[in-house]
């Protein structure tokens, strides 16, 4: 078997969401499965009778379960914040959680400037509900779709090439329609389509599982927006499934680990020293810096933005984003304002 070949683990996630259990009643050994979701065993060492089975529990077939050249990995974008705290999954589904005002569709807009020169198609899905930013992300797309079977026949022509991103409303979610979307593109074919599900009447912020089953939730935080820094994604409650099961490389998810660790205590010590006016205890207040730091680092310029703010949009390769986190964790920006690393780029230390 292709040493190419990956176990589509967002896959069977959504499928088989109690996998563990699910395998062993089915007779597979569950550290087999989790060897297997984890890249421990290559696919190429598997039992044909252990991949049928795991495609018969997730309800498809072979070629649905089985993906090449890096299969369901991160797919970059070059935003700091979200390659940290919570990648998107490639072939996965991401959901935005925003009340009106908080920038999601400006982020959906941005995706589609930095992913559409990148082999990757993209595609909106444009609501019925026209809320300001809608028009503006439909003119980024590349196709421009309004209804379920023009919104299909877009994805089909276009990934036959190229993976796709495609967007649409959490209202095609409510109405049913996204999932016979997703039902007849997984029929039609296996090339990556990755999903991106955004809610235009603010109504998700309510709701415990908005979207359902999810890879990745990007949520935002109306105390960032409120002190104007961009793009305003909690560091704490955003989450990916590449975080689970050892998916990051190694060296990546010890710095999420330490950085998300760092900006919960830092957000805690802020609520109280508002709230007094005081500074940070003396023992957390080199902790407290380093937070502020931090904080100020992970925004970033958007391209989508270069006309209003006259600051240039920023790419962020994510071997910059995982250095300039490690040295602001290690003390080596002490010396740096956090004022100088607002809607910065790469970590820019000076010789002297």
């Amino acid at each position: 078997m292709n040493d190419d070949l990956q176990l589509n683990v967002p896959l069977l996630r959504r499928r088989v969401p109690n996998l563990t259990s699910t395998a062993r009643a089915a007779g597979l050994r569950p550290a087999t499965v989790s060897n297997l979701c984890t890249g421990k065993i290559p696919i190429g060492r598997a039992e044909v009778r252990t991949l049928a089975t795991l495609a018969m529990l997730a309800g498809c077939t072979l070629d649905e379960l089985l993906i090449r050249g890096g299969g369901a990995g991160m797919l970059e974008t070059g935003i700091k914040c979200l390659d940290l705290f919570a990648p998107l999954v490639r072939g996965g589904a991401v959901g935005l959680v925003a009340r009106p005002g908080m920038g999601q569709l400006a982020l959906l807009t941005e995706l589609m400037l930095r992913l559409k020169g990148r082999e990757t198609a993209t595609v909106f899905w444009v609501p019925a509900n026209r809320a300001k930013g809608v028009d503006e992300a439909a003119q980024e797309a590349e196709r421009a779709c309004e209804s379920l079977q023009e919104t299909f026949e877009a994805v089909v022509s276009l990934r036959e090439e190229r993976d796709v991103l495609l967007a649409a409303d959490r209202e095609t979610v409510l109405s049913g329609e996204w999932f016979e979307l997703r039902e007849r593109l997984q029929l039609a074919g296996a090339r990556h389509v990755t999903l991106l599900l955004v809610d235009t009447r603010g109504e998700a912020v309510d709701e415990e599982a908005p979207y359902g089953p999810l890879d990745t939730l990007w949520r935002f935080d109306m105390g960032l927006i409120a002190r104007g820094m961009y793009p305003a994604i909690d560091p704490v409650a955003s989450t990916s499934i590449l975080s689970e099961g050892a998916q990051l490389d190694t060296v990546h998810l010890a710095l999420q680990q330490r950085a998300r660790k760092c900006l919960r205590r830092y957000r805690e010590l802020r609520t109280l020293v508002e709230a007094r006016g005081i500074e940070p205890p003396e023992h957390e207040r080199q902790r407290y810096r380093t937070g502020e730091r931090l904080e100020a680092f992970l925004t970033q310029p958007f391209y989508l933005a270069e006309p209003f703010t006259g600051r240039k949009g920023v790419t962020v390769p994510l071997a910059d984003t995982l250095g300039g986190v490690r040295r602001i964790l290690e003390g080596a920006a002490d010396e740096m304002e956090p004022q100088a690393l607002l809607y910065s780029g790469r970590l820019e230390l000076s010789s002297g």
